[in-house]
């Protein structure tokens, strides 16, 4: 049959193809065999960010104008879906940099955006995102960090939690109440300097998983920052940190396909060597069922993040449904395939000596962080009933 360009839209372009198998090449060489040690020793991984750093692959969304590689979102998406095949933790470089960087892009004035871009693109500085606080996690707008102006500045004090990358990210996008009494419509946005005098940060987490991603609070003490730190207009930043979520649930869908694809490579792998009764596990149809099913998903969780890459790309009106949807979707198959493939190994998935464990372990953080998946299914639902998403 005669070739139907119309067609193209299901498949990837070329150039994404060469994205993947450039960042592979390098999680492969430089990523994955240091994944176990970052995990076992609870250290954020320094030679992988310096690889994918060569690679120009540690903040792949930033626009050429400001020295970024200008990788588009279903590229980016792709790049963050690869390197969490290798190690989760790994994948937070490009996920946490597009985060933190998000509300520039969205809504910073340019003199902003060329100040603080420049910096991440090259590598010098990473960038986080700070939201969470311990009394207002799903309930953003009962936040009590507060930035109170003070002349031609602001003086933030309070507390973030649960940022990642906090305390190795030199540069921060954090949201205070600038005008107590407007509730979520009076909330802005600022960018800020941990060298900025007042900021400081707590002890690390002790977490279940992404142990190699350092996870922090962030205390702000009388920290002066100037107006034009502000991203965006004054009391619209609840707006900002709500589009930028729009945008980056999408990166979190593609480090869940990643995870759940690392542990059904490597379950894949295993069970086509092993023997039992005589002959290969694979060849049972018990264990076929389950890699089945297993593939059959994260095939299914792959083409809505995809979708929901180009929908973030696009801007196009239905995003929240996608991104929401993406991301709530493909955390729950990753938890699901990871559970599985620890099965799949036994009782030597039970162990450290292999990464399923470990990834499993990873998995579970995607269905909570950036919005659990109860609230995406909130989120889901008043988009459908309001009339704003065609299926």
């Amino acid at each position: 049959m005669a070739a139907n360009p119309q067609f193209d839209a299901y498949r990837l372009p070329e150039e994404h193809e060469a994205i993947r198998a450039a960042t592979r090449e390098v999680c492969d060489a430089e990523v994955a065999p240091r994944a176990a040690e970052a995990d076992a020793n609870a250290e954020f991984p320094q030679k992988s960010y310096d690889a994918l750093r060569s690679a120009d692959l540690h903040a792949p969304h930033i626009p050429e104008e400001y020295g970024g590689a200008g990788i588009d979102a279903l590229g980016t998406a792709i790049v963050i879906e690869e390197v969490a095949r290798a190690c989760a933790s790994s994948s937070l470089i490009p996920a946490v940099n597009k985060l933190g960087t998000m509300p520039l892009l969205l809504a910073a004035s340019d003199e902003l955006k060329r100040k603080f871009l420049p910096p991440v693109a090259s590598g010098e500085a990473m960038f986080s995102y700070c939201l969470s606080e311990p009394e207002a996690g799903s309930d953003v707008a009962g936040m009590k960090t507060k930035a109170e102006k003070d002349g031609d500045a602001f003086v933030l004090n309070g507390a973030k939690r649960w940022i990642t990358n906090a305390g190795v990210s030199r540069y921060y996008t954090v949201f205070a109440v600038t005008d107590p009494g407007k509730g979520a419509h009076g909330i802005s946005a600022f960018v800020v300097d941990s060298e900025d005098e007042g900021v400081s940060f707590g002890a690390p987490e002790h977490k279940l998983g992404i142990k190699g991603s350092p996870t922090r609070e962030v205390y702000f003490d009388n920290v002066r920052v100037g107006a034009d730190r502000l991203v965006g207009a004054e009391n619209e930043g609840f707006k900002i940190a709500m589009r930028t979520l729009d945008h980056t649930r999408v990166t979190i869908a593609a480090q869940a396909v990643g995870i759940g694809q690392g542990a059904l490579d490597y379950a894949a792998g295993y069970v086509k060597e092993r023997q039992q009764f005589g002959r290969a596990v694979a060849d049972f149809q018990g264990v076929q069922f389950m890699v089945a099913d297993a593939a059959m998903k994260l095939s299914a969780a792959r083409q809505l993040t995809y979708t929901a890459a180009a929908k973030s790309e696009r801007e196009d009106d239905d995003l929240t449904f996608y991104g929401a949807s993406a991301k709530c979707f493909a955390s729950d198959v990753a938890m699901e395939v990871t559970t599985d493939a620890v099965q799949l190994l036994g009782g030597y998935g039970y162990t450290s000596d292999y990464p399923v464990e470990r990834m499993m372990r990873d998995a579970k953080i995607t269905q909570i962080y950036e919005g659990t998946n109860q609230v995406q299914r909130v989120v889901m639902a008043k988009q459908f009933l309001k009339g704003l998403v065609k299926l």
